[in-house]
C-alpha cells in the first residue's frame, strides 16, 4: 500500500446530533478517511480512546485523530484535549466549534487545526490534508509508514482571517511587533494580528530562536541578514525591513549573532 493510501482512523465528537451527522458526512466523503466513529459526549470519547490505548497503536480500535467540539456538557472538548495531551502516543486533535475565542487555547494544546461552524467543505478538506501529512510523517499515534522525507512541521500560531482560523507555521514568521495587548506577526507573504502579548511570545519562542531586539519587537535570529551600525545606533535587516535595536538589547543581539557566525564557521 502506498503511503498516500493509508486510511485515517477518526473519532468524531459532538453533543449535537445534527452537527455530528454533518461531520460524519464530510469525513465519509473524503477518500483519505478510512473509518469515522461517532461519540456524542466527551466521556464516551474517552472510553473509546481508553479501549484503543489498551490495544496499542496498531489495534483495530485505534484513532489517528479526534475531530472535537469544544462546548459540550460535562467534560468540555478543551478538557478532553488536555487529558489526551498527557498520553504517551495521543491522537491528533482538530477542534470543530462555533466559537472563535478559543483559538489561542487550542494552540496551547497543540491542535492541528481549528474549524469554525458552519463547516465549509474546502476548509474541512484542508484540515484532513494536514492530519494525513502528519500521520505520514510519523507525528500521529502510529509509527510512520516508510515514505520520502517530509518537511518537518513545527509549532503553529492560530490567526483569524476573514472569519476563518488558520494556523501559520512558526518557521514562516520573521518578526513580531507589539500593538498594545496584541502582536502583529510578519511573514514573507504578509502580516497577521493575534491577541497575544509580545512578552508571552518572547517566553514561548525564545527556545525556538527568537530574540527581543526592542521593547516592541521580537525577531527570528535566523532571518537576520545584516547587522548595521550607524553613529552608535544598531539595526538589523530582515528582507526589505531595517529594524532598530535598542541599546538595552544591543549586547545580547551582538552576542547571539556572533555565536551563530562562529557555529557556521566550525
Amino acid at each position: 500500500m502506498r503511503v498516500t493510501d493509508v486510511p485515517l482512523r477518526v473519532l468524531a465528537v459532538d453533543d449535537e446530533r445534527p452537527a455530528l451527522d454533518e461531520l460524519l458526512y464530510l469525513l465519509g466523503e473524503d477518500p483519505r478517511v478510512g473509518t469515522a466513529v461517532p461519540a456524542q459526549e466527551a466521556t464516551e470519547a474517552l472510553r473509546r480512546l481508553s479501549r484503543a490505548m489498551a490495544e496499542g497503536p496498531d489495534g483495530t480500535q485505534g484513532f489517528d485523530v479526534v475531530f472535537l467540539d469544544i462546548d459540550m456538557p460535562g467534560l468540555s472538548g478543551l478538557e478532553l484535549a488536555r487529558l489526551l495531551g498527557g498520553l504517551a502516543a495521543p491522537p491528533l486533535v482538530v477542534f470543530v466549534t462555533a466559537h472563535e475565542d478559543f483559538a489561542v487555547r487550542a494552540f496551547d494544546l497543540k491542535a492541528v487545526d481549528y474549524l469554525l461552524k458552519p463547516l465549509r467543505k474546502e476548509r474541512f478538506a484542508e484540515a484532513v490534508r494536514r492530519v494525513a501529512e502528519l500521520v505520514r510523517a510519523g507525528q500521529g499515534p502510529r509509527p510512520a509508514v516508510p515514505a520520502p522525507a517530509a518537511p518537518a512541521v513545527g509549532d503553529q500560531v492560530p490567526v483569524e482571517l476573514g472569519g476563518v482560523t488558520r494556523f501559520v507555521p512558526l518557521a514562516d514568521i520573521t518578526y513580531a511587533e507589539a500593538q498594545g495587548d496584541y502582536a502583529r506577526l510578519h511573514t514573507g507573504r504578509g502580516s497577521h494580528l493575534v491577541r497575544i502579548p509580545l512578552s508571552t511570545l518572547e517566553e514561548q519562542w525564545r527556545s525556538r530562536g527568537f530574540v527581543r531586539i526592542h521593547r516592541s519587537r521580537l525577531v527570528a535570529l535566523g532571518r537576520i541578514e545584516e547587522l548595521r551600525v550607524d553613529g552608535g545606533n544598531l539595526s538589523v535587516r530582515i528582507g526589505d525591513r531595517v529594524l532598530a535595536v535598542s541599546r538595552r538589547n544591543a549586547r545580547e543581539v551582538r552576542d547571539l549573532l556572533a555565536g551563530r557566525a562562529a557555529g557556521r564557521a566550525r
